[in-house]
């Protein structure tokens, strides 16, 4: 089930991705140059659970178009992979890569099938965030699969939207003014939903109606923490975020999460 899973999303990862990723970013060497200045910047969102990087080996999983890998190699660490099941998030992110003279190594494989010689269980840092999780239809096998990439000692960073933003809650109205929120959702619903890939916005005038969607299986906070926690990572920390913008009408509403576990 899963692999049909990961394969249908694969199918809809590698539609335009590229070209999605220049309207958005502009050219793998703008984005670089934009990277190189700040790469402080690119990570702020995490960067207080980074530490010190200088010979870190990181592994940041479904990577996408790489320019928080860019960031942790132009930071200090020694090597840095990016698992990522588009080969398109692969090659905007090499050339971004190349041109921000950062070594990063693209990896595209479904994460639940990486090749043995892949789990080489020396990774200092492990990179999940947002979007991540609810393209899994089970979350420990993603984080067994967390636990043999680590090294002993290693750390695992995981940073997603909130659950209570994602299940639960809906908003209406463009602006902050009228946006409105409404709990319409059911926090515990364990089905699989279909939704636009998530760069289709980056694609203007492109037939949004002949992309094909993504299914999500979207997750609790308790059911993600068990699972890190039941495949053997001791949970450092857990911290709830809220809105970071200037909208006064998500503020008391938990927008994100940081998980920080480590591999004892």
């Amino acid at each position: 089930m899963q692999k049909q899973f990961s394969e249908h999303n694969q199918t809809a990862w590698n539609q335009h991705a590229y070209e999605a990723w220049l309207n958005r970013f502009g050219t793998p060497e703008e984005a670089a140059a934009l990277i190189s200045r700040n790469p402080e910047g690119t990570v702020r969102s995490f960067s207080r659970f980074l530490g010190d990087l200088s010979g870190i080996k990181a592994v940041n999983l479904l990577g996408s178009h790489g320019s928080k890998a860019a960031a942790l190699a132009l930071l200090g660490a020694s090597e840095v992979t990016v698992v990522d099941i588009a080969a398109e998030n692969a090659k905007y992110g090499t050339e971004l890569a190349e041109a921000a003279g950062a070594h990063v190594r693209y990896v595209v494989s479904d994460v639940l099938e990486l090749p043995e010689e892949e789990l080489t269980g020396d990774y200092g840092l492990a990179l999940m965030e947002f979007g991540i999780l609810h393209y899994f239809l089970e979350l420990k096998p993603l984080f067994d699969v967390v636990v043999k990439l680590l090294a002993s000692g290693g750390r695992l960073i995981l940073q997603d939207f909130h659950p209570v933003t994602t299940k639960l809650i809906s908003s209406r109205g463009s602006t902050a003014k009228v946006r409105k929120h409404k709990v319409t959702g059911d926090y515990f619903d364990t089905s699989i939903e279909e939704t636009d890939v998530a760069y289709s916005k980056f694609l203007p005038g492109q037939d949004e109606a002949a992309l094909i969607k993504v299914r999500h299986r979207k997750w609790t906070l308790g059911e993600i923490v068990t699972a890190a926690a039941s495949s053997g990572l001791f949970i450092e920390v857990l911290e709830e975020e809220p809105n970071r913008s200037s909208d006064v009408y998500d503020k008391g509403i938990p927008k994100s999460f940081t998980l920080v576990a480590r591999k004892l």
